[in-house]
């Protein structure tokens, strides 16, 4: 495995991007920030974050020896790779604010941001993670958090990184075997505000509530309303409010 560190970048997605387009990169190659100028975040958001004090990186993961029929597994898998090496750090309340936010309680301490390399099929992916690690003020940000200003310990960030990617290998195992009910049953069951009374707001930013039930295979939410009916949102329909 190959880790790139940087000291400063525009975007480590881009950097990455950058080498397929140039170079045959190895699977499991990782490039590492300590600062991003651009960082890019979920819906074209930006990613702020103070130098040195976060995991900021992105993984290449070569996707050409095994067929993904639906990219969202790859979401699910990613997700709950981040839950299970924060779960090792002793985080409390973990879960995964649809589509791939991970929070704990109801702040978020890790953003997710996957680019998908399409060559006539679903070739690759890059896989862009920011994890909220020992910086503690986030001005202007209420939902966020960090590992740190959670339990009060001061991380070795490239001991998180090592967990992540820990894994991630054994999540995409599970997607190489062809266990995708597995990985769909489990990133289910640690939704954020799975089976309780939620509230959204649509596209047109109207306010409406209902229980999550689950994903779709092609990662739309689904929401049941009124009268028991059951309706799937794309990602640019629908926000779940927290």
């Amino acid at each position: 495995m190959r880790i790139i560190k940087l000291n400063a970048i525009d975007s480590t997605n881009s950097f990455l991007r950058e080498m397929i387009y140039n170079e045959v990169v190895a699977d499991y190659t990782v490039v590492v920030a300590q600062h991003q100028t651009h960082g890019r975040g979920q819906m074209g958001t930006t990613w702020e974050s103070d130098k040195g004090k976060n995991l900021m990186f992105s993984l290449f993961k070569d996707l050409s020896v095994h067929v993904v029929e639906f990219p969202f597994y790859i979401s699910m898998a990613i997700s709950l790779a981040i839950l299970k090496a924060l779960q090792g750090f002793n985080i409390p309340d973990l879960s995964i604010k649809w589509p791939n936010d991970i929070l704990s309680a109801n702040k978020k301490i890790c953003g997710i941001l996957i680019e998908n390399v399409i060559k006539d099929k679903l070739n690759s992916t890059i896989i862009g993670v920011g994890v909220n690690v020992n910086q503690t003020e986030f001005k202007n940000l209420p939902q966020a958090s960090s590992l740190k200003s959670i339990t009060g310990v001061h991380y070795d960030v490239d001991e998180v990184l090592h967990y992540i990617i820990k894994h991630t290998k054994a999540y995409s195992k599970l997607l190489q075997e062809g266990k995708y009910d597995v990985v769909k049953n489990e990133y289910e069951s640690h939704m954020f505000r799975k089976n309780k009374p939620s509230t959204f707001r649509d596209a047109n930013g109207d306010l409406f509530s209902g229980f999550i039930e689950g994903v779709t295979k092609y990662g739309k939410l689904m929401v049941i309303l009124e009268d028991q009916i059951v309706k799937k949102y794309d990602l640019k329909e629908i926000t779940l409010m927290y």
